[in-house]
């Protein structure tokens, strides 16, 4: 029963990455000069072909905006981190996992609830970098995006430690692991971004621009 419900959630989980796809594939039809940006932008993140793959769908909004690049790399973090919270959540309720399992299971639930709110808080705080932020209100604002992108990150990267050491590698672990990895990478991108975009536009930057 717990196998079987392990891999009812793997399915449900994979078809929505499917019309995340889908999204993205029509989005390349309907504006190029925009994919061609996420394209540019993307090489200065880890993960660039992934970076594409996942805001390509957003190329109508984003248009060459760096801002909205990054706006919108936070927003797939965030919903990424929403939805892996919730797999998380539900690996809890599966039934024949060992004690240490499901503590670990808890633990990383309580962790990845602390990165949601992170990447949630740094959205509304990324779009007060608008044209009425100069100076100093920029640079705080955007070091506040920094500063709670890196606390998600590293509470993505230690949502695992609690499946270290011997009897913790089944199948939960590495189901587990390929979706906090896959979620890492992600806003790992992010940051990528908002780094990229607070570089060429903070005060110093825009005063040297012809």
């Amino acid at each position: 029963m717990g196998n079987l419900s392990l891999h009812l959630l793997i399915v449900f989980f994979s078809f929505q990455c499917f019309l995340a796809y889908t999204m993205a594939a029509s989005a390349m039809h309907s504006n190029p000069d925009a994919i061609k940006f996420i394209r540019v932008s993307c090489k200065a993140t880890l993960y660039p072909v992934l970076c594409v793959q996942c805001l390509s769908a957003y190329a109508n909004t984003v248009k060459q905006s760096e801002q909205q690049l990054a706006r919108a790399a936070l927003s797939v973090s965030l919903s990424k981190a929403k939805s892996t919270t919730i797999f998380v959540s539900k690996l809890t309720k599966i039934r024949g996992l060992k004690p240490r399992e499901k503590q670990a299971v808890k633990d990383c639930f309580d962790t990845m609830s602390d990165s949601v709110d992170q990447i949630n808080k740094s959205i509304p705080e990324l779009g007060q970098t608008g044209h009425f932020a100069a100076g100093q209100d920029f640079m705080w604002h955007v070091s506040n995006v920094q500063t709670w992108v890196s606390a998600a990150m590293t509470d993505e990267n230690t949502c695992l430690d609690g499946f270290s050491g011997p009897g913790m590698n089944g199948n939960v672990k590495a189901v587990l692991r390929s979706r906090i990895l896959h979620l890492a990478q992600v806003t790992s991108n992010a940051l990528a971004l908002v780094n990229r975009f607070a570089d060429r536009h903070r005060p110093s930057a825009t005063a040297n621009t012809p």
